[in-house]
């Protein structure tokens, strides 16, 4: 199955560098030099095109990038955000600062506003629920696209804090179907 996952553009909470998590923000205006990342990302669409299916999580930010891009996506929750909890709103840093060695090396661990591994469930539940198609376009956000990386690298998602994804960033992953989906 191949899969192609754009993150959503930047909001304000990006900017500030809060974590949004469940919270619903809406997108900034897009600036000339996103722009032009938009339409880089468009032609590597192109090339990867046609796709059986256009995916947005349920929030707005996934959903308004889609339409930036020009699609239309089907909405599907288990694409969802990693609830945050009460970090939601706060900075990144608050979050390293009392969850750090835990957050960067066995996130699988803890408990925010949902345990980590219903999260990484929720990856788990999402391959194999389209694993019937060959080839998906997803809207997405960064835990989760990095959770989905750490789990086709790894088979757990223990490494997602290690990767990093830029608001924008386009990412085709190829997953086995062989893989065992529990």
């Amino acid at each position: 199955m191949q899969i192609t996952l754009i993150r959503h553009l930047p909001t304000e909470w990006n900017k500030k560098q809060w974590l949004q998590g469940k919270r619903d923000i809406p997108i900034l205006e897009v600036t000339p030099e996103f722009q032009l990342e938009i339409d880089k990302n468009r032609q590597v669409l192109h090339q990867l095109a046609p796709f059986e299916l256009v995916l947005a999580s349920s929030l707005m930010r996934t959903q308004q990038t889609a339409r930036q891009y020009g699609f239309y996506p089907e909405t599907e929750r288990l694409l969802d955000e990693l609830d945050f909890g009460v970090y939601e709103g706060k900075s990144k840093e608050i979050l390293m600062k009392e969850q750090g060695y835990e957050w960067q090396e066995n996130p699988l661990s803890l408990v925010l506003g949902e345990r980590i591994n219903h999260f990484e469930k929720r990856i788990k539940s999402f391959i194999k629920k389209y694993q019937p198609f060959s080839n998906l376009l997803v809207f997405g956000h960064g835990s989760w696209i990095r959770g989905l990386i750490s789990y086709s690298h790894d088979g757990h998602i223990n490494r997602m804090n290690k990767i990093t994804v830029a608001n924008n960033e386009c990412i085709t992953l190829y997953l086995e179907e062989k893989r065992k989906i529990l």
